[in-house]
């Protein structure tokens, strides 16, 4: 058998492969060629065999394989043990080589090593030189994998051991169990090969692994392993039996039966059973017959004892039956055993034995009367009505008898009928009646009866008639034939007799005490034909006449000499005179002398036979024919009635001799004989029969002879005869078995007269007895049963006899509800084993024991069956109660797919001892939702099977299938009831609760960036792709029509597929000119949801069928066209197209835009997400002329921001306009619609454009700065056409709402507007090469005051690991806006993060912001080498400059010319310089740069000269940055709308108070602050220019503002709630001392910082006045005190100023942003635990500084 061997590593030196691989001997090794550059060398040269002080040389082959002409050269090995002829340069031509001779010359034993190199110009390469001892060495495969093998058998696998050494190697196998070697241990010669057998032998299935060792070697041993894997599996053989099952086999535990129907007696029939191996390895297996002690008749056979069923084959089994009785129904059992006995199959044989059917159609022949002298013939006709031949034979001589048939034996085949020929020829005048018998074998004998008159001239009897034979028999039952006719006629006379309504005679009434007359009844044929008083000692019916012998063999009677002769005694036992006449028999050799004679009654009278042969050496038998009749039967007229008549009896005499001398062997017989080996099984005490068959095939006279005497426990009828040439002689055999034990029986059967041809007939007979075998010792166990549950078990009953028997099962009353058996009765054929369904059902919790019994009889109603035969069965079980639970109660499947399947499941644990059926429900719970609703929703949880059985103490699996219908929160209550046949199910009970949550796919774009000439900006992709909608949509649920198909296919015959979804979105991707670099769009695609989302974006092509071309339809509509150009030119394109994201993770997918056609590119794509969404994109992108000016728009609608009513200052908002081209577009708004708004709103400016016109730059945006103030409560809408001059005008919708602040609705819905947090604020798609990022490109400061200024932090990133970046912010762009980064520009080091603070100044004014700052990072190495470069260039072009070269020869001619700037030639120039400095100067001089040339000089002169100072000096290109995008939005509020809409929000921030003169101020901010800040003040300081009327309205008005509030209560009581206020926190910062006087100042306030100078300056001047004055010592002290006094006031003076508040302000943002950056840097963790650190007590430190706090770093 092959084996399946694995490679060694490539270290090994082991070359066998797989199966029988070769061997790769050492030559074959070192021819192995390799190929560098085009040149073949040997990958090694190795010395073998070498001897110290001798030299080996081996030549090394070089050679081109290249097409062209090779150079190399070589470097000599570097130990001195190699060397070679000295390097020289090599050519080698295309297929020519060279070789080298390489000595090796060893100094000592040991392995060398060395190589020689190879230089090309390509590089080098080596050979390895080897030099290695004699060692030994044997290649072993590494691991061997031995074919599966069943358990209990062998498999093997061979594999070669190759000694690839240099030396003798002997060598040992070591291995374990179930593996083993042959051979053990050998011995290999150098090269020579072994081939070595695996043998493995499981006895457990799996899978075994062993390892094999080999030890080999000299002195010192060495091994080898070898891995040997094998696998061993139970083996699984299934019988199948071919043909029909038969009807009548009973339903057992048997596999199955194999039913052989009715087979004809003595003949074999043989059947296949087919035997399958279901499993992948050979089973061998054994046939055997089931093992029975008692007698049997073994009719089945098999010739197959055991033989192997291949792996997924099988084995045809033959199996034959032989039947030998008639009648009989034969049953056996094979089983078939495999796997060492682990596997038993029982197969069942069945068939019975069916005989022929023979029957006469005629009972009797009637031949009436004839003369003496003639002969009359009848026919007489018999039939087999069966399909089995019939042998038959008439128990008559022919030759000398008066009646003879012309077939007196024959064959009658099957369903034949045949007409025998009857022939009577009477002898005398007399009445004759014989019954003759006709034997069949294998059948009963069946009877005739023969009869006739003779009359002659003198003599003329009585016809004998029917009638007259059936009188006689009812006569002879009664015992009134022993009397004469003419007696029975006077009885009859005298009333002594009577006659019946038959006509026959019988006693009268008194006489027979008035017991009814006998009947005759037709006996049994085989009773008739053994009880005839002679054979037997019984008699059916009392003998009238009788002779004696009945058989006699006169043996040798060789003439001339006389034989004795034979004296026949014949006894008239009748009360009449009798005459007795013997048919004579003409040329016989027996005759009788006298020939007739009478015998007085109850007297005897003696006949001689003569025996007279007339040929020697010959064998004679006969039969010899007498009848005997009352004389007074001789006449006619003796007989006065009918009913006295009497037929005559027939006496026949078996007679046998022989003329053989006495030495002389006599003839040899050729004979078959047909004898069965058993007697028929009977019940004891009978009589039991059966046939045997003699045949003579030859062509002499067979005569036999038994000898009773010898075997007298069986009777065999005739026991004396002859056989005819070609005819048959069929003897009965009868026994009388008195008990079961076995008896044998030898018959001795002589033929031909000689003891030497006797043969010796083995029978054995067996009397039965009602048996019958109960399984399991007459115990049957029930497990114990829920109360109400049945349980059904099958019970075998086998019968132990030959006979079939008749079983009946009977049940006590009490117990027939409990406890049921099917069937109740039925037939057992012999050796049958049955088995009965019994039913247990309890309806108590108690133990039961409980008896049945089953009575037996014998099917045959013949025998007398025992009165009381019956058999105790015990059946044991229990009734309980039981529940079942579940293993989990509560059971979480999480998160499914809505229109998906999860299955799980259920495992229900029964504890209790009974089995229990079980009924499980569901109830389905969908959440809180309206009752109609949850009726409308199907069940979403199918149970595999809802009922079931659970074994006691053991679980169950219940699978269950969840499908969700809708995304909603399932709940489902599993019940359970036990169901018990009576009442169908009980109570449910709670068993456990499912949750599942239905979810659809989720995806989400996260983030979006561009490249190529698409705008950077994420917010205008966002907007472009419609990014919001498109994630709305993805939110919902999906539409019945998106889950037409739920996974990606193609199923659209057109070019447009069909749309099913509702969902359009737009995917915009700008425009650009023609030719520009693609249009590129990174999406970053994120699975938000809890299941794996598969999506896929489907263009029109990915959704049609293939069709074939004739199918296709040749006329395309115009949009079919334009979609075949966009697919085929592939101007819109997406990577990659499709793909599967696990929950959480992101892909990024890139879209493209190719601008390779002008015009409008448009192309449906179908987003697909399996199972769930179905979007339609809208792709389109615009394609312009190079030189035409295009705006792109967006949308052509745009939606303002909802303004409240009542605000007298609106915020300003921005619309952007796109540049969509490569030249400056100039815009104007055209504003007449607007003005008629204004117009229909009370001159009320509803609309107001701060910016009508404009210009934008190519490739950028331009703002257009709107406000919007509304009157009402209502939404406004204007059409504003705006005019792009050399372009195309576009009019676009613009459109606002006014909402009432009082209303919370609309109040709310507005304060939502502007903060979207759909756009991710953090960037996470990067693109290829960008070496930073942005923590965030979106930065949303969200609502603020506009006193007040806000901030982010965000981060700048290097993610490069080995480049610096420089970054620098442009925040010139930001001219409105004041907004500050710190730090503006700077280095990140690589994988550093730089913390960048966006600052966003007060406002002032109410508005929009949204500003998108830029920020350009280089990298470092880069940019510093274009600073070297233009550092270059620059001093290079200062030294151009002032260095000029004079070119001209003659000056004097020439000094006119005004320029000397005139030049040599490249190469005089270069000739007139020396050597270095021709070397050194790679620049030239340019002249001085002018504006026109001097006429002097030749025309084209300086056009050559500008040619070349451009061609030599190229400005060096700055490096192209990347671009970081950083969009930041915020929309301030004046701080009384502030107040009122985000209360909550202003303790957040601070309001910075500006301070004119603070001398800071101007170093902190911009000149735009400043000039906004002096507007302001302007606007301030214009009341001093007002009007006295205007002075006068506005002191009124603040009057009666005042005395309002004064007088107020409410106002006053909110003034003094102010004190009890807590102290707020810029109150910290105050002195304490000043906290004293602030009572005395609440209402003295300082309304500038003017003002408060100008006291403090005056103060001052009166305190030195006074100091000045005033000197003594008590006026010093209240002055110091009122100075100290006033400093206080100063200083809580100085502290309530704005400057300081903006200081305070500004230390406390630093600090903050001081522990932001150490955060970030990992200097500080904020997240850590504080730490107390306890010191030990300083008593110093306590004493000289007890009010200082210890610093605290």
């Amino acid at each position: 058998m092959l084996a399946q061997v694995h490679d060694e590593p490539e270290n090994s030196d082991c070359f066998w492969k797989s199966g029988y691989d070769r061997k790769v001997s050492a030559r074959e090794a070192k021819k192995k060629k390799v190929i560098f550059w085009g040149i073949e060398v040997p990958e090694t040269l190795s010395w073998r065999g070498w001897e110290l002080g001798k030299e080996m040389i081996k030549h090394l082959t070089l050679k081109n394989v290249h097409g062209k002409v090779q150079k190399l050269s070589y470097r000599a090995p570097s130990t001195p043990f190699f060397f070679t002829v000295f390097p020289q340069l090599i050519t080698l031509n295309p297929g020519m080589s060279v070789t080298l001779p390489i000595v090796f010359r060893p100094s000592e034993k040991r392995d060398y090593e060395d190589n020689i190199i190879f230089v090309k110009a390509e590089g080098e390469f080596s050979v390895t030189l080897h030099a290695t001892l004699p060692r030994f060495r044997l290649s072993i495969p590494a691991a061997v994998q031995l074919p599966v093998c069943a358990i209990h058998s062998a498999t093997e696998a061979t594999f070669p051991v190759c000694n690839v050494g240099d030396l003798v190697s002997i060598f040992a196998w070591e291995t374990s169990s179930p593996f083993s070697m042959d051979p053990t241990c050998g011995t290999l010669n150098p090269g020579a090969e072994c081939m070595v057998k695996v043998v493995f032998k499981p006895e457990v299935a799996g899978v075994h692994y062993a390892a094999a060792t080999c030890w080999f070697g000299g002195e010192v041993k060495q091994k080898r392993t070898i891995k040997l894997k094998a696998l061993a599996k139970y083996p699984c053989l299934c019988v199948s039996v071919t043909g029909k099952k038969s009807e009548g086999v009973q339903p057992g535990k048997f596999q199955d039966a194999l039913c052989f129907g009715s087979v004809a007696v003595g003949t074999t029939v043989e059947k296949s059973v087919e035997i399958f191996n279901m499993s992948v390895v050979d089973a061998p297996c054994r046939i055997e017959r089931a093992k029975d002690p008692l007698l049997r008749d073994y009719v089945f056979s098999c010739d197959v004892s055991h033989d192997v069923v291949p792996a997924k084959g099988k084995l045809v089994l033959c199996i034959r039956f032989q039947p030998q009785v008639v009648g009989e129904h034969s049953t056996d059992y094979f089983t078939i055993t495999s796997a060492a006995g682990h596997l038993e199959t029982v197969l069942k044989v069945v068939g019975s034995c069916k005989g022929p059917s023979v029957s006469l159609h005629q009972q009797s022949v009637d031949f009436n009367w004839i003369n003496l002298g003639e002969s009359l013939m009848r026919t007489l006709q018999i039939s087999n009505t069966s399909d089995v031949p019939a042998y038959y034979q008439f128990d008559i001589d022919c030759k000398g008898s008066v009646f003879s048939l012309d077939r007196p034996c024959g064959v009658l085949e099957g369903a034949t009928t045949l007409t025998l020929k009857v022939i009577f020829r009477p002898a005398h005048p007399m009445n004759y009646h014989r019954r003759v018998v006709c034997l069949v074998h294998h059948q009963e004998p069946l009877y005739v009866d023969f009869f006739g008159t003779c009359h002659s001239d003198t003599a003329k009897p009585t016809t004998l008639q029917k009638r007259h034979l059936s009188w006689y028999r009812t006569n002879m039952v009664r015992g009134l034939t022993f009397y004469p006719p003419n007696i029975l006629s006077e009885m009859l006379k005298n009333g002594k007799l009577q006659m019946d309504e038959k006509g026959a005679l019988m006693l009268p009434p008194e006489i027979s005490e008035d017991q009814p007359p006998k009947e005759y009844l037709e006996p049994n044929s085989m009773a008739e034909y053994f009880y005839d008083g002679v054979s037997s000692d019984l008699a059916l019916f009392p003998a009238h006449v009788s002779v004696s012998p009945r058989e006699y063999d006169f043996g040798c009677c060789m003439p001339p000499h006389k034989a004795e002769s034979l004296s026949l005694c014949v006894t008239n036992h009748t009360k009449g005179n009798i005459i007795v006449a013997w048919t004579p028999s003409h040329g016989s050799a027996f005759q009788v002398h006298p020939e007739i004679c009478d015998i007085p009654p109850l007297e005897s009278s003696t006949f001689y036979v003569f025996c007279r042969p007339t040929q020697v050496n010959s064998l004679y038998a006969a039969e010899l024919e007498g009848f005997a009749v009352y004389k007074v039967m001789r006449h006619y007229t003796n007989i006065e009635n009918d009913a006295t008549i009497c037929p005559s009896w027939c006496l026949t005499v078996r007679l046998r001799a022989h003329t053989y001398e006495a030495k002389r062997e006599h003839i040899i017989p050729q004979y078959t004989l047909d004898v069965p080996k058993t007697f028929p099984p009977v019940v004891c005490d009978t009589d039991t029969y059966c046939s045997m068959l003699l045949s003579n095939p030859s062509t002499s006279l067979i005569t036999f002879s038994v000898n009773q005497t010898a075997c007298p426990s069986v009777l065999v009828k005739p026991s004396l005869g002859y056989v005819i040439p070609g005819g048959h002689q069929i003897f009965f055999l009868s026994t009388h078995p008195v008990n079961t034990v076995l008896q044998q029986h030898v018959l001795p059967l002589e033929l031909n007269s000689y003891p030497a041809y006797t043969k010796e007939i083995v029978l054995q007979s067996c009397g039965q007895s009602l048996l019958l075998l109960l399984e399991g010792d007459g115990i049957l166990y029930f497990k114990p049963l829920h109360i109400g549950t049945s349980s059904t078990r099958m019970y075998s009953i086998k019968n132990c006899t030959r006979l079939p028997m008749v079983f009946t099962w009977k049940i006590h009353r009490s117990d027939s509800k409990i406890l049921s058996v099917s069937p109740t009765e039925g037939i057992l054929q012999p050796y049958e084993t049955m088995s009965q369904a019994w039913t247990f059902t309890p309806d108590k919790e108690i133990k039961y024991v409980l008896q049945a019994m089953v009575f037996v009889r014998w099917k045959s109603p013949d025998p007398v069956s025992p009165k009381d035969v019956h058999y105790v069965l015990r059946v044991i079980g229990e009734g309980t109660l039981g529940t079942i639970r579940a293993q989990k109660e509560h059971l979480d499947l999480g998160n499914v797919l809505v229109g998906d399947q999860k299955s799980c499941s259920i495992v229900l644990l029964n504890d209790e001892i009974c089995t229990l059926n079980y009924i499980l429900s569901v109830e389905q719970i969908t959440g809180p939702q309206d009752p109609e609703d949850i009726c409308s929703h199907p069940l979403a949880l199918e149970l595999e099977h809802s009922r079931g059985t659970i074994p006691a103490r053991s679980k169950a699996l219940v699978r269950i299938k969840v499908r969700p219908t809708h995304r909603l929160h399932y709940t489902w209550l599993i019940k359970y009831a036990i169901c018990t046949p009576r009442d169908l199910a009980s109570t449910k009970e709670f068993l456990c609760s499912i949750v599942a949550i239905g979810v659809y796919p989720t995806l989400r774009i996260t983030d979006a960036c561009t490249t190529g000439t698409a705008s950077s900006n994420r917010m205008h992709i966002w907007k472009l792709f419609s990014l919001d909608t498109l994630n709305e949509f993805l939110e919902r649920d999906p539409t019945p029509g998106e889950l037409t198909y739920k996974v990606p296919t193609r199923h659209s015959t057109c070019l447009i597929p069909p749309v099913y979804t509702p969902l359009l979105v737009d995917f915009d991707f700008g425009s650009a000119p023609v030719g520009s670099e693609p249009t590129t769009v990174m999406l970053l695609l994120e699975n938000k949801g809890v299941v794996p989302v598969d999506w896929a974006f489907l263009f029109p092509s990915d959704q049609k069928i293939d069709m074939e071309h004739w199918a296709e339809d040749a006329d395309f509509t115009p949009q079919e066209l334009h979609q075949m150009r966009i697919q085929d030119n592939q101007l819109f394109s997406v990577s990659p197209k499709s793909g599967t994201l696990l929950p959480g993770q992101e892909k990024s997918v890139q879209l493209s835009h190719r601008h390779d056609f002008i015009g409008t590119d448009r192309l449906p794509v179908l987003l697909k997400i399996s199972y769930g969404h179905e979007i339609l994109l809208t792709f389109s992108g615009v394609t312009v002329e190079r030189d035409q000016r295009y705006v792109h728009f967006a949308s052509t609608k745009h939606v303002f921001a909802p303004i409240a009513l009542g605000r007298s200052q609106p915020p300003t908002q921005i619309y952007k306009l796109y540049n969509g081209g490569s030249m400056p577009v100039t815009f104007e708004v055209q504003l007449d619609n607007i003005v008629k708004i204004q117009e229909k709103n009370f001159q009320h400016p509803v609309f107001v454009c701060l910016t009508p016109r404009g210009e934008i730059p190519p490739g950028e945006a331009g703002h257009i700065k709107w406000i919007f103030s509304p009157l009402e409560a209502k939404t406004y809408t204007v059409d504003v056409l705006i005019d792009i001059p050399e372009g195309d005008s576009t009019q676009i919708t613009f459109q606002g709402a006014g909402y009432n602040p009082n209303i919370v609705e609309e109040a709310a819905t507005s304060r939502h507007f502007f903060s979207s947090a759909v756009i991710p604020g953090s960037a996470k798609l990067t693109l290829p090469g960008q070496a930073a990022t942005l923590s965030h490109h979106r930065i949303c400061l969200g609502n603020i005051p506009d006193c007040t200024k806000a901030g982010r932090l965000v981060f700048l990133n290097n993610i490069s690991k080995s480049k610096a970046v420089v970054f620098t912010w442009q925040v010139n762009s930001c001219k409105e806006m004041v907004l500050e980064v710190a730090p503006e520009s700077g280095v990140a080091q690589p994988g550093e993060s730089i913390p960048c603070f966006i600052t966003l100044q007060h406002t002032r004014t109410p508005y929009f912001c949204r500003i998108n700052l830029v920020c350009e990072v280089y990298i470092q190495e880069s940019l510093v080498q274009y600073e070297r470069d233009l550092h270059e260039w620059e001093k290079e072009k200062e030294r151009q400059a002032v260095e000029f070269t004079i070119t001209e020869k003659d000056l004097g001619t020439k000094r006119k010319l005004t320029s000397p700037s005139v030049r040599l030639s490249d190469s005089a120039e270069t000739a007139n310089l020396p050597e270095s400095s021709a070397v050194i100067r790679k620049y030239k001089t340019l002249p001085p740069i002018k504006s026109h040339p001097t006429p002097s000089q030749p025309p084209g002169h300086i056009e050559r000269g500008l040619l070349d100072k451009d061609a030599s000096q190229v400005k060096p290109e700055p490096p192209t940055p990347l671009f970081l995008y950083l969009d930041v939005s915020a929309r301030s509020y004046a701080i009384e709308d502030f107040l009122s809409n985000f209360a909550l929000d202003f303790p957040r921030y601070f309001l910075s108070r500006p301070f004119s003169t603070q001398p800071s101020e101007s170093k902190l901010v911009d000149g735009s602050r400043h000039r906004s800040r002096t507007d302001m003040e302007h606007k301030q300081l214009s009341l001093a220019a007002a009007s006295k009327q205007e002075l006068e309205v506005v002191t009124d008005i603040l009057t009666g503002v005042i005395r309002s509030l004064l007088e107020d209560g409410r106002f006053q009581k909110s003034v003094r709630k102010i004190q009890d206020e807590p102290i707020p926190y810029f109150s910290q910062f105050q002195s304490a001392k000043s906290a004293e006087l602030q009572d005395s100042r609440q209402g003295s306030m300082i309304p500038s910082r003017v003002s408060s100078l100008t006291d403090l300056d005056l103060e001052k001047d009166g305190e030195k006045k006074k100091i000045s004055q005033e000197t003594s010592p008590s006026d010093l002290l209240e002055s110091c005190e009122t100075f100290h006094h006033k400093q206080l006031r100063e200083k809580e003076i100085i502290s309530r100023q704005p400057a300081v508040g903006n200081l305070v302000e500004l230390v406390l943002e630093n600090t903050l942003q001081n522990i932001l950056i150490e955060a970030s840097r990992g200097e500080v963790v904020l997240t850590a635990q504080p730490r107390v650190i306890a010191l030990p007590p300083n008593a110093s430190r306590r004493i000289t500084n007890p009010a200082t706090p210890p610093s605290r770093a």
